[in-house]
């Protein structure tokens, strides 16, 4: 590693980026369902678009730029039904759009310093200082940290191993050859999964505003997705 003092403060900082997303989106599924936090959830590769522009300078096709205003047009879709459900559920949907934003910035500091360090030590590093901020915030909330039931912990093994180890790792594997931008439009394929399933585990009912917001999202997905395909193959869509 040939990391110098800037380079050290922007992966702390991206360990803290981290720790703050899994508070604030995690908070949010206390007030509002899971298809709402997810599909707003999909907001994150528009800010890691606009951040790209702002600090890498990174310019995006227009086709790219409309397949996001798609992702968008699904949240908005999603926090519309959301107006007239409670107050609570909108205050779910604040705290999502606050975990979306820090998640953004996590992969952006990620891009930043993913060719001067291992993505394995990077990753054990943000993983230790956003379970330092995790803990932190349960010790000044007291709490518990003990007396779950088996189940329980069986969960929070399976938490930690398959959307930490296994996603967040491959997503800090990538971002040195793919980017930031790209690795946060996959990622936008979590909310129409995670719907399903809490459609099928938890009994959350699918509003119309729900299948309209996921409906939007895999189509944003799939047009980026497509562009990329095309520029592969060096079809021009859009400027740049």
């Amino acid at each position: 590693m040939n990391l110098n003092k800037k380079d050290w403060s922007i992966v702390i900082l991206a360990g803290v980026l981290l720790g703050l997303h899994f508070l604030f989106w995690m908070e949010s599924l206390v007030y509002t369902s899971v298809a709402s936090s997810m599909v707003i959830l999909s907001l994150q590769p528009l800010f890691v678009m606009i951040g790209s522009y702002v600090w890498f300078k990174e310019r995006a096709r227009l086709l790219t730029v409309i397949c996001l205003i798609v992702a968008l047009l699904g949240s908005i879709a999603i926090a519309w039904g959301d107006i007239g459900i409670s107050r609570a559920a909108l205050i779910g949907d604040g705290l999502s759009l606050l975990g979306t934003l820090f998640v953004s910035a996590y992969l952006l500091a990620g891009q930043q310093v993913s060719r001067k360090i291992p993505a394995n030590a990077y990753s054990v590093i943000v993983f230790l200082i956003g379970g330092t901020v995790m803990l932190a915030y349960n010790l000044a909330n007291q709490v518990s940290l003990t007396g779950y039931d088996s189940s329980d912990w069986t969960y929070f093994l399976m938490l930690a191993v398959i959307p930490t180890i296994f996603g967040q790792y491959i997503f800090n594997l990538l971002l040195n050859s793919i980017g930031a931008t790209t690795i946060s439009v996959g990622i936008i394929g979590e909310p129409i999964l995670a719907i399903f399933l809490a459609y099928l585990l938890l009994g959350e009912t699918i509003s119309f505003f729900q299948f309209l917001g996921g409906l939007l999202t895999l189509l944003g997905m799939g047009l980026y997705f497509w562009s990329k395909s095309l520029k592969v193959r060096g079809i021009k869509v859009g400027s740049h």
